[in-house]
């Protein structure tokens, strides 16, 4: 295999961070139960493939999960969810590394759109809705990504929870 390393940036860190606030924000307030894993590395040695997402999460398969100290990929089943920012080098080889390991849902963020990735056949799609938040405007999330840095972090957090009140 590959080792990559990569050099993190504030801004990288900042979207990362971000990004992961809005999912936790809107499972708060749609009341739905998540189980975040963060940079958790995962890996199919049968496949020869492992990874570290920027972020992710358990959502409709937390409950396999919760409380395990190791995730065996060949047991368990992969997050739900993964967060994947490009702001400095592209994750597009990356893509195939996630397909190996069976996340159905990718959120990628490059500094200007958001966009949502599905697994389907073992290879992603470009789809226009999240499989977890459906109802949820990508466009809007991506209005409130580019007042990251400008905005006070908190405020920006707290005018994302006021929206998605709204939304519901």
């Amino acid at each position: 295999g590959i080792l990559e390393i990569m050099a993190l940036s504030p801004e990288h860190e900042l979207y990362k961070k971000l990004v992961g606030r809005f999912v936790e924000t809107l499972a708060e307030e749609l009341r739905i139960s998540i189980y975040p894993l963060g940079s958790t590395t995962f890996s199919r040695p049968d496949k020869n493939s492992g990874l570290e997402p920027d972020e992710c999460f358990y959502i409709q398969n937390q409950a396999a999960v919760k409380g395990k100290k190791i995730i065996d990929l060949t047991q368990n089943p992969p997050p739900d969810l993964a967060i994947e920012i490009d702001i400095i080098s592209s994750s597009s080889n990356r893509m195939e590394v996630f397909a190996d390991i069976g996340i159905p849902e990718i959120w990628h963020y490059d500094g200007i759109s958001l966009t949502i990735y599905q697994l389907h056949k073992q290879e992603y799609i470009l789809c226009n809705q999240s499989l977890t938040f459906p109802t949820l405007l990508m466009d809007k999330v991506e209005h409130f990504l580019l007042q990251a840095g400008v905005v006070d972090y908190l405020e920006l957090i707290n005018s994302f929870r006021r929206w998605v009140k709204d939304q519901v």
